[in-house]
């Protein structure tokens, strides 16, 4: 997964993701922080998983159908949560893939994700190649290695990296492509869903301490969303097509109860440290709770997709979407639609609710 071997590849689509525009907020002049670095699986990969062997990829058309780079790497028709993010913190251009970053790019930050990937090393493994949360951990301190030899010393890059905000959203896959995939892996009737998140949550903390040891001071904690909503679980294990399949939105709730207790261990006992959890589980349920409150009106099927729900088969190449885009929660069988990551950035920015983050939002990480 070496970064030099890929650059040249990807090199267009890095100069196509920063030619996109949003209408999200226009960029200030200087960003709020000097650098944001990535980490996590499909739903804000950008491109890494281009030039891995893998099925878990979405650079074709109709993903990027709403991007103004068209398709990417991004598992969306447009924005993704991140991008959202990265220009409501005010920087011009998108966060670039890590896999076709310069030296130069990571002054800034870069995005490690991965689609499929997990923070078990077997998550995901039936679609092929992906970066586990490991791999990218071991790809941001090559990544800090390089940034000490750009600004002269450990210090400088220490001092450089204490400012910058890092997300790591990590798990659905633990749950989606593992614990509930039991043709595939046998954690399920291995682990209860305690165990599981207990064992879960331990591996995220342990990694999670290599990123603060390299530096990582003001670090966003991404819960699971609510994949048993997803158009996939519901066309798969809903009866009625529409109806949320509670045994797993029952395990991931425990999974997120452990990340907040890890935020609130971590801001405790790191010097310096400044950890928060945004509540995705919570934004989402809200959105389903009103849908038309928040501008949608589809929420069980995907814009684009096969079968019950358009969540049977995802998005195939060239297939025709959904024309009203901007009204669905979902775009493929398990990915949210540019219109619900914008309402799940600006809230991951900006708290709408107080159980939006535990203990601030993106905008007060940015400050501190």
């Amino acid at each position: 997964m070496g970064r030099r071997a890929w650059q040249m590849a990807v090199a267009v689509l890095a100069v196509l993701g920063a030619a996109a525009t949003t209408t999200v907020r226009p960029a200030v002049a200087a960003p709020q922080v000097p650098c944001y670095f990535i980490f996590g699986d499909s739903l804000v990969d950008n491109g890494n998983n281009n030039f891995i062997v893998s099925m878990a990829r979405a650079n074709y058309p109709p993903y990027g159908i709403d991007f103004a780079g068209g398709p990417t790497g991004r598992f969306s028709n447009g924005l993704t949560t991140v991008d959202v993010l990265a220009k409501l913190l005010g920087f011009d251009d998108f966060i670039p893939p890590f896999a076709g970053a310069s030296s130069q790019q990571l002054l800034t930050g870069v995005n490690f994700a991965s689609a499929a990937a997990g923070i078990r090393e077997e998550t995901g493994q039936q679609l092929g190649g992906r970066i586990s949360f490991s791999g990218q951990v071991q790809n941001y301190q090559s990544a800090v290695q390089e940034l000490i030899s750009i600004l002269g010393d450990e210090g400088s890059a220490a001092t450089h990296l204490s400012r910058c905000i890092f997300s790591v959203g990590m798990g659905s896959n633990d749950y989606l492509n593992n614990y509930f995939m039991p043709a595939f892996y046998d954690t399920g009737s291995r682990y209860t869903p305690e165990q599981y998140a207990d064992s879960l949550a331990a591996d995220y903390s342990r990694l999670l301490m290599v990123m603060y040891r390299y530096g990582a001071r003001k670090v966003a904690v991404i819960g699971v969303g609510q994949v048993g909503c997803s158009p996939n679980e519901l066309a798969q294990r809903s009866p009625d097509g529409a109806t949320c399949v509670e045994a797993i939105n029952a395990a991931i709730r425990i999974f997120n109860q452990r990340l907040v207790g890890l935020v609130d261990r971590f801001n405790r006992q790191l010097p310096g440290a400044r950890f928060t959890y945004v509540n995705a589980y919570g934004i989402f349920d809200d959105i389903l709770r009103s849908p038309g409150a928040h501008g949608l009106r589809v929420t069980n099927a995907g814009c684009c997709g096969v079968g019950r729900n358009n969540g049977q088969v995802t998005c195939l190449p060239f297939q025709m979407p959904c024309a009203n885009r901007h009204e669905y929660l979902f775009w493929d069988a398990f990915h949210p639609t540019e219109a619900a990551n914008v309402l799940v950035g600006q809230r991951t920015y900006a708290a709408r609710l107080a159980s939006d983050v535990h203990p601030y939002d993106i905008r007060t990480l940015a400050r501190l």
